[in-house]
């Protein structure tokens, strides 16, 4: 297959049948040249027996693949990639808020050679204005403290070359942040504007905490922020602890009455204390690179290769 589209399954089963309707649609819109990769991540309600049940009865050239638990969204996503056979590759999720038909805009983008990673950015949305207001923070937080380039609202359906699934699923990483890698690896990028719809469908897995989760894998997997802000915050309190030794030193020098034992004890207490946090952050240092050098990361990735007149 030319185009394959790997749709992550969790607690979808309300949604399955409209699915597999504009899915049998995207196909044949694509010549047939479509395979579908379904990974049911550990789904407790009856998502997986409504594929098996109504695939049959489709056009749709279709892997399904099971979990034996809930691993996760990153780690379904990246199973689907890795079954994936065709040379463009798209994602998107199981609850038809992305358009599937986006997906034939990626394959475009990338079949005539524009791009190696195509995202889709929401321009509107119809979620409602709860959950519009926590996406926007929690994106904002993302793009502050993660990830500069990503789009302002974030990042839902994307699509790649097979060559550049495969630096991706190459890097063997736990609690990390697949969106992180997609923009660590560079490559050419096209961003595809379209408008996210209303959920109609069960409700969201997409809890707050699974996104505090997610922000803090991204946060400790892409940045070093936690150990640059130990050792800022024990430099402050080392100029801190310098600038009251130098106001209790002028008390005592001006007569001014001091509690006996009082500026001691406090200046061993202040300097010490903030000593240590900023050594714990240059440690920390340390070991945020020995931790980096653990992922087994590339050094570098080619994203094309050419020779010229090479005999």
């Amino acid at each position: 297959m030319k185009h394959s589209l790997v749709i992550p399954v969790y607690k979808n089963q309300d949604s399955i049948e409209p699915l597999l309707t504009v899915l049998s649609q995207l196909s044949k819109e694509l010549d047939n040249d479509l395979e579908v990769v379904f990974v049911v991540d550990g789904s407790p309600d009856k998502s997986q027996a409504r594929l098996e049940e109504l695939l049959p009865s489709t056009n749709i050239h279709a892997q399904l693949l099971s979990s034996s638990r809930n691993f996760g969204a990153f780690s379904a996503i990246r199973l689907g990639l890795e079954t994936a056979t065709g040379s463009s590759i798209a994602v998107m999720s199981a609850d038809l808020q992305e358009p599937p038909e986006l997906a034939k805009d990626f394959f475009q983008v990338l079949d005539a050679n524009e791009a190696d990673i195509v995202f889709g950015v929401r321009e509107s949305r119809d979620d409602p204005w709860s959950s519009a207001i926590a996406s926007q923070i929690f994106w904002s937080f993302y793009r502050k403290y993660v990830e500069p380039a990503c789009p302002v609202g974030g990042v839902d359906m994307f699509a790649m070359t097979a060559a550049f699934r495969d630096h991706i699923i190459n890097m063997r990483e736990a609690n990390s942040s697949l969106l992180g890698l997609l923009f660590w690896v560079g490559g050419r990028r096209k961003f595809v504007p379209y408008h996210r719809k209303a959920r109609e469908h069960g409700k969201s897995a997409w809890t707050f905490q699974k996104k505090v989760t997610y922000l803090l894998d991204s946060i400790f997997a892409f940045t070093d922020l936690p150990v640059r802000l130990m050792i800022v915050a024990g430099a402050l309190g080392i100029a801190l602890a310098l600038l009251l030794g130098v106001v209790i030193v002028t008390w005592r020098l001006s007569g001014i009455g001091v509690v006996p034992g009082y500026a001691g004890t406090m200046l061993t207490i202040l300097f010490f204390g903030a000593l240590n946090l900023f050594g714990l952050g240059v440690v920390g240092n340390y070991a945020w690179r020995g931790y980096e050098n653990t992922k087994l990361r590339p050094l570098n990735i080619v994203s094309e290769k050419k020779k010229f007149n090479y005999d």
